[in-house]
């Protein structure tokens, strides 16, 4: 008997499950590369409060804060001073 008789359906299972692996640890490594996209983000934002709150109220006005926008507020500052940034360029 010949090799050639011996040939079988299975030849394909190392390729799928090849695939299937990298499609594993390609998934995996978005899930890591977001994770530390977000942590790199977070840290950025608290490094930006901790600036924000040693200026005094002449440097927060100079740039157009309040104080009491530093915080929770200043996301809503950032989204009241984009709709005043539209509306102005629509006119």
């Amino acid at each position: 008997m010949t090799m050639l008789g011996n040939a079988s359906n299975y030849s394909e299972t190392p390729t799928a499950v090849r695939r299937a692996l990298a499609n594993c640890v390609t998934r995996l490594a978005r899930l890591i590369n977001t994770g530390v996209a977000a942590v790199i983000a977070h840290r950025e934002y608290q490094a930006n409060l901790v600036i924000l709150r040693s200026l005094n109220d002449r440097e927060l006005r100079d740039i157009g804060l309040e104080r009491n926008e530093i915080g929770q507020g200043l996301a809503e500052a950032a989204k009241a001073r984009s709709r005043m940034q539209q509306s102005s360029r629509r006119t």
